[in-house]
């Protein structure tokens, strides 16, 4: 594809991103009341209806003050992956441009902001017998059998996907048996082309801590999300029929709700594993961040600094244009 044939888009887009906990939706909240703008949502769980607690999504009263995007897009046992998001963020950026408002995407889901500036090849067709057959034998052969299968067809996607994710494991394995191409082979595909969209003013900033400072409210998350009433929001999401062993109830907090009520925890151990298991989806966030050239970093106490910044940004485009 030659660059003629992108969609350029030309105002501007902001994007703030960092790792859970790091304290994105209160500077969110600053950003969009001081430069109108509206928030896109870049996080793959907070995609999911009735997952509110586990996911830190804004409540009700937060999101009055500033309008939302992609919230609430599926159910628990819907499917939501990053070429959906591409689509979809990109249709909100422009009614938000038509609205002469700002887009402010923010979240932690790298890969999902990949798939929308840097493109993604095209999504396969879902294969739900394939799936469903992936997911038995995740139960019955357990990850280490998978992994290792992943390993022998596709070993560039092997070593980049962590035994753990689940989601991403089955995926690279579905890719292969639905393709014959490894998931590393798509990719590579779509490095070389162009990204069918353009954006020619995004200002990307990105949030960090000290290791100790994020740990600890990590820690102080995770508690208060329990006093939120996390373990009654699992209950009420398998009263409603949704499995544990579904992607989205399998992921981090929900998990590990799900082994203490299935009795394989008791309280304590399920609030040590969140913590630990949060703390290292953090830490690989983290990395994902860091690869990014395009990212300008600030410490959340900085506020002044960063708001200096999307001023700056903002005030030369207006003389520009």
């Amino acid at each position: 594809m030659n660059s003629s044939d992108s969609l350029l888009i030309e105002p501007p887009v902001l994007v703030l991103v960092g790792p859970t906990a790091i304290g994105k939706t209160e500077l969110s909240f600053i950003i969009a009341e001081r430069f109108h703008c509206e928030i896109v949502s870049v996080d793959s769980m907070q995609v999911y209806r009735h997952m509110d607690i586990g996911t830190a999504k804004p409540s009700a009263e937060e999101q009055k003050r500033a309008p939302h995007h992609l919230l609430d897009m599926v159910d628990p046992d819907g499917q939501y992956d990053a070429a959906r998001f591409a689509g979809e963020a990109l249709e909100a950026i422009k009614q938000i441009h038509s609205r002469n408002n700002i887009p402010l995407l923010t979240g932690g889901t790298g890969l999902y902001l990949k798939a929308l500036f840097k493109g993604l090849f095209d999504a396969l067709p879902a294969d739900d017998e394939l799936r469903a057959k992936l997911w038995i034998r995740l139960r019955e052969e357990g990850r280490e059998s998978l992994h290792e299968e992943l390993c022998r067809v596709d070993p560039e996607s092997g070593r980049r996907i962590h035994i753990q994710d689940t989601q991403r494991l089955l995926r690279g394995l579905e890719i292969y048996l639905l393709s014959s191409v490894p998931w590393s082979e798509h990719l590579r595909r779509q490095q070389e082309m162009q990204p069918p969209v353009r954006f020619g003013n995004i200002l990307q900033l990105a949030l960090y801590r000290e290791r100790e400072e994020l740990h600890g409210r990590i820690e102080q998350r995770s508690q208060l999300m329990m006093e939120m009433g996390f373990v009654e929001e699992v209950e009420k999401l398998r009263s409603m029929g949704y499995a544990p062993d579904l992607p989205s109830m399998s992921s981090i907090g929900y998990r590990h709700v799900n082994n203490y009520l299935d009795g394989l925890w008791d309280k304590n151990s399920m609030m040590e594993y969140l913590v630990r298991d949060t703390r290292r989806y953090a830490k690989r966030q983290l990395t994902w961040f860091r690869a990014d050239s395009d990212l300008h970093w600030y410490h959340p106490a900085d506020r002044k600094q960063l708001i200096s910044h999307i001023d700056s940004r903002l005030a030369a485009l207006e003389k520009k244009y």
